[in-house]
């Protein structure tokens, strides 16, 4: 039995007088109790095809086509009709839970309007269900939680209060996009995992929406794959993984980053070396803020980064690798030696550090937040050649060309906005204002996390060329520990603050000693080992 069925669905949204086509066309079904991945790169028309189910789309948006649920039809259906089977019995869990929760409500409250809206509940119904539903997806203490608004808890908690409120009605469908893209390794396979069970408790179907076909492997019967708004190929999801016929099929699949960095000579130069690094908050309180005790983010770590060399840290959310790699470059305070280039930089003072930070430079996870809206690429990318006084040979505009053309950018565009440009353009100019100044250390804090596969394997093997060509050290910070290990020569495994485990990157992948590390790799390449791994 069809429980969802597009047909010949078309979008297109109104804009400056013109209509833009994002879907074209497409036809699809979601049986009773199936999941159903709807897979492709950004702007393929996923989740617009997803929203159009019950037409949460924006004002400007022109739907076509036919979308029935269990037979009745949903284009065109009138608005009092639509919020019947919005949250009720067809619900979203969404990529971002810190975007669809209200920071200013508690959980009770988020969770008891769905309730309220739909079954009249409220008072001790509603909060009796509410426990149920939190302790159903796996938040411990539930009662205690009530009162908690989304900034108090971690982002697999967060994501699990969204599948709640997302059941909370018991929905025939439920339709998943990205639910896992932002979460650990562990927390994802956790999240997977916790969909899978209900899905099966509760006799559901899901639409499951993900660039990830690592993903798609555990979870769906069915595949659908997206490209430019159409669907190019659909089969169950063995066929798709074990026979693709369309090249654009096969090239998602290759998608991986493969391969390893080139060797480290033996003789090459340390850039940087932590002896021993602590990095402890003092809690302060009382009216004197008295040091009370300590939050303990970093304990006693040492490594040592040489000269076109990959350090990968890996670790879940909170474990202290952010905060590692800040204190490494004297963003912030920490004890124990830090020695860059030969001397210890420990103590420094900020005028001391500043002829050696075009030496050490960053690029974040976020290419939409790190990128300023105001400036045009040509400054963001020249903004550090004037900061420290590096324009004098060449002028800002031929040096700007020059590393465009290194990172793989036309330097035709430098005159456009960040927002102008995709979500792997984009990283590659946050690469271009690091790799100007010519640095000798660069961390990389997630630098991949936020793109398609294919774009993550373009970013990856454009790292891996100017590291060989320019013997850059760098620190990289991932949960994606795939690209770890086609990136880094050495790994550093942390937990709560802890170094758990470090040494080459074959040992730590092929034969890690820790159950915690079992446990990250058994989440990132298998997912069967999670149970009694001391996550």
């Amino acid at each position: 039995m069809k429980v969802l069925d597009v047909q010949n669905l078309r979008v297109s949204f109104r804009q400056d007088g013109q209509l833009h086509p994002a879907v074209k066309g497409v036809s699809f079904h979601v049986n009773k109790g199936e999941t159903v991945a709807l897979v492709g790169e950004s702007g393929s028309g996923k989740s617009v095809t997803a929203l159009s189910t019950v037409n949460l789309l924006s004002d400007n948006a022109v739907l076509d086509g036919s979308i029935t649920y269990e037979g009745v039809q949903m284009v065109g259906a009138s608005e009092k009709d639509l919020r019947r089977v919005r949250g009720n019995d067809i619900s979203f869990i969404f990529q971002e839970p810190m975007t669809s929760l209200n920071p200013l409500h508690t959980l009770e409250k988020q969770l008891s309007e769905s309730l309220l809206i739909h079954q009249g509940l409220s008072g001790a119904k509603a909060r009796a269900r509410i426990l149920d539903l939190l302790e159903k997806v796996g938040i411990n203490d539930a009662q205690s939680r009530l009162g908690a608004y989304p900034h108090q808890l971690s982002g697999g908690q967060r994501q699990r209060v969204m599948i709640a409120m997302a059941l909370a009605n018991g929905p025939d469908l439920l339709i998943a996009d990205e639910p896992t893209t932002a979460l650990d390794v562990t927390i994802q396979a956790q999240i997977l995992s916790l969909l899978a069970d209900i899905k099966r408790a509760e006799g559901m179907s899901m639409l499951f929406i993900t660039h990830d076909l690592g993903i798609v492997r555990k979870i769906a019967d069915r595949v659908c794959v997206m490209k430019d708004g159409e669907i190019v190929e659909t089969g169950p999801t063995a066929e798709i993984f074990d026979n693709p016929q369309h090249p654009y099929t096969r090239i998602l699949l290759e998608a991986e980053s493969v391969g390893r960095p080139a060797p480290v000579p033996n003789d090459a130069q340390a850039i940087i070396e932590a002896r021993d690094l602590r990095i402890w908050f003092p809690i302060q309180t009382g009216l004197l803020k008295r040091v009370t005790g300590h939050v303990k983010a970093v304990n006693a770590a040492s490594f040592s980064v040489r000269a076109g060399e990959t350090v990968g840290i890996v670790g879940e959310s909170g474990s202290g690798k952010t905060t590692l790699a800040l204190a490494t470059m004297r963003l912030i305070a920490s004890d124990g030696p830090i020695v860059f280039l030969g001397q210890d930089v420990q103590g420094w003072t900020s005028a001391q550090m500043r002829p050696l930070r075009r030496d050490m430079q960053i690029v974040f996870q976020d290419p939409y937040g790190s990128l300023s809206p105001r400036m045009t690429v040509e400054q963001i990318i020249a903004e550090g050649l004037g900061v420290h006084g590096l324009g004098e040979h060449a002028s800002p505009h031929e040096a700007v060309s020059d590393i465009m053309r290194e990172v793989g950018l036309d330097p035709a565009t430098m005159t456009r906005y960040p927002h102008e440009f995709s979500g792997g353009q984009r990283q590659r100019i946050a690469i271009a204002r690091a790799m100007i100044l010519r640095p000798r250390l660069v961390v990389l804090d997630e630098p991949t996390s936020a793109l398609d596969m294919t774009v993550q394997v373009q970013i990856v093997d454009l790292l891996r060329s100017l590291q060989m060509k320019h013997k850059l050290a760098y620190l990289f910070i991932s949960h994606d520990l795939r690209v770890v290990r086609a990136l880094s020569h050495k790994v550093m495994v942390m937990k709560r603050g802890d170094v758990v485990e470090a040494g080459s990157a074959d040992e730590i992948f092929d034969a890690p000693k820790t159950a915690y590390t079992r446990a990250l790799m058994a989440a990132a390449f298998d997912l069967k080992e999670m149970e009694g791994a001391g996550v």
